[in-house]
């Protein structure tokens, strides 16, 4: 399934557009992830979108999964991409264009399998 590029202005209905796709597709019975990317500090965003390996840093007592873990299977949702880093929109485009991504402290990747719908989405290369 390709991604889908969802538009439109603040309150138009862009993620009840993308949670229509998500139900009426064959994975409706899988996760819907929504996220908001301008409400993750940009200390975190890293962890929030990959997740992190034990001990990767101070506070990481255990293995976390981020939103492409946590969507795997279903729907992962990005809201106001272009609010983000244009580093951290790199670092999503590959992981979207590669299906896989690597914890914060992991030294190997790891394939995940989603259906992407973004809203809002501005990367400029």
């Amino acid at each position: 399934m390709a991604p889908v590029i969802i538009t439109g202005e603040s309150g138009s209905g862009k993620e009840l557009a993308a949670r229509e796709i998500h139900t009426s597709s064959a994975r409706s019975d899988k996760p819907f992830i929504a996220v908001n990317c301008g409400a993750i500090p940009e200390t975190l965003m890293e962890a929030e979108f990959f997740g992190y390996r034990k001990g990767a840093f101070t506070g990481a007592a255990d293995d976390r999964d981020g939103f492409f873990q946590a969507a795997n299977g279903g729907t992962l949702m990005l809201d106001e991409v272009a609010d983000l880093p244009l580093p951290m929109q790199v670092k999503l485009l590959r992981a979207i264009q590669e299906r896989r991504v690597r914890k914060v402290g992991a030294t190997v990747e790891e394939a995940v399998d989603k259906k992407d719908a973004f809203a809002r989405i501005c990367i400029t290369v």
